[in-house]
């Protein structure tokens, strides 16, 4: 062993002995120890694989020179023609990426029995989502069919083809929701990525790799793992082909031809360990076939191409439809298809790659005051749990929780303004209550809401009073 290599490991541990769970990277080419034939190792535990060793002699002495001689058990004799203290500055941080193991029989990424049935993963979808039941039924089959797929492989020559989804909604209608909340059912790796940054290869901007990168990091640069996990591409509608420009659209058709691999299902390489491609970042290889893509989009406007085929129809005569007839549906997207879609600015091949199309119903006020307080971890929950911790109990009237709601449904975008509107009058009470250890429960009500009064104050051990003076301070 080498002196600088007893520096590293005093105690006399072989260095492969120590971490040979993990594969090691060319220094030069970047290629993990499984895509090449032999790995050589140098001083201050760098590696370099045969051929670009070969590649190096040759440069320096011409030719001549024979590996399978100049190698001894797996090393190299001493170099002194090589710097090596030079070339251990630009040494990248050394990325772990585990071995396979050759020996042991490969395991279902999936056991078929614990995948739960789609009335199952419904039911925990309804703890935490509410109403949007067409969508939870929609997504729920398709996820179950989908890790079906994946835990039988192939099953009597035939075989099964990916379910990924297109789900349309306005902002704000719990897309995003529930992708993290399927995901943590699952309990596999998520990755959540934002189509507005993907451009053409070449441009400033995230690679189209990129999406797959970020589920490698989720699984903990574990690519068995990462190959049946769940990729989220929000904000799909900015993808859209740019209507009416003399510019290179490098952000929108371009990246969803780019995007085509990816989602049929092919091996993308992609850096361990960081989120963009550099010379000094090792490289591995994912298969996305098995990774479910859910692609979802608000489509801003594609409300008017869908009441312009709605109204195809002749404007005058008996079968004529009015122009404003679905100007207040605000379940206008429900009659979305494909077609729509495609005049929206999506390429057919991307589509076509997405096989299942729903959309999700606009928030009523209804709805949004189900929101406020039937989920597990509803808005309301949430600050009534903060009092507690002050031990104070936090209330809210009947007519608050709908006050609430209507204010919510008339700021136009989803449950979002929820909490901007709890913030705003539940700073006071936030700020004013710990002053005071008497107090004992709140009670939030309509007037306070509307600013036209305060909240209800009981005190420990008192009856409940208005505020009065001290209403004027909350």
């Amino acid at each position: 062993m080498s002196d600088d290599l007893k520096e590293l490991h005093p105690e006399g541990e072989e260095p492969e002995e120590k971490d040979n769970q993990y594969e090691h990277f060319c220094f030069v080419c970047k290629r993990a120890e499984s895509k090449v034939e032999k790995m050589i190792r140098l001083q201050q535990n760098m590696f370099i694989c045969s051929d670009c060793m070969q590649k190096t002699f040759d440069a320096m002495q011409g030719s001549g020179f024979n590996m399978d001689d100049l190698m001894k058990d797996g090393r190299m004799p001493n170099i002194s023609m090589i710097n090596l203290s030079d070339m251990n500055l630009f040494q990248p941080q050394r990325q772990k990426l585990k071995r396979k193991k050759e020996k042991e029989e490969k395991k279902p990424a999936f056991d078929l029995k614990k995948v739960p049935a789609p009335h199952v993963i419904k039911e925990r979808l309804d703890e935490y989502v509410v109403g949007q039941e067409y969508a939870k039924k929609i997504m729920s089959v398709a996820v179950y069919n989908h890790y079906k797929r994946v835990a039988t492989g192939h099953m009597d020559d035939i075989e099964i083809e990916k379910s990924n989804m297109l789900m349309i909604g306005p902002t704000g209608c719990g897309k995003t929701y529930l992708v993290q909340t399927l995901a943590k059912l699952l309990d596999v790796p998520l990755a959540i990525t934002d189509a507005t940054s993907l451009t053409e290869a070449g441009y400033i901007g995230d690679d189209i790799e990129s999406v797959v990168s970020k589920l490698l990091a989720a699984a903990g640069d574990d690519v068995e793992k990462a190959e049946t996990g769940i990729i989220f591409i929000d904000e799909i509608d900015k993808i859209a082909k740019k209507k009416n420009t003399n510019q290179r659209d490098v952000s929108g058709e371009s990246v969803q031809q780019g995007m085509l691999k990816l989602l049929e299902g092919a091996d993308i390489e992609v850096p361990v360990g960081a989120s963009s491609k550099t010379a000094m970042v090792p490289m591995t290889t994912v298969n996305t076939r098995n990774i479910l893509f859910i692609c979802g989009g608000a489509f801003p406007e594609i409300e008017d191409i869908i009441k312009e085929r709605l109204n195809k129809q002749a404007s005058i005569g008996f079968l004529g439809d009015l122009k404003d007839k679905y100007d207040k549906d605000d379940n206008l997207l429900q009659k979305v298809t494909v077609e729509d879609v495609k005049k929206f600015g999506m390429i057919p091949e991307f589509v076509g790659r997405l096989p299942i199309l729903f959309s999700l119903e606009a928030l009523s006020e209804d709805m949004l005051v189900r929101i406020l307080k039937e989920p597990k971890n509803a808005i309301l929950k949430q600050y009534k749990k903060l009092l507690e911790l002050d031990e104070v109990k936090l209330n809210f009237t009947e007519d608050a929780v709908r006050c609430i709601a209507k204010k919510a449904k008339e700021k136009k975008i989803g449950a979002r303004a929820l909490r901007a509107i709890i913030e705003e009058f539940m700073l006071d009470i936030m700020y004013e209550i710990p002053k005071d250890a008497n107090i004992g429960q709140v009670t939030v009500t309509e007037e306070y809401i509307e600013k036209k009064g305060g909240p209800l104050i009981t005190m420990r051990g008192s009856g409940e009073s208005a505020l009065g003076e001290r209403s004027v301070a909350l």
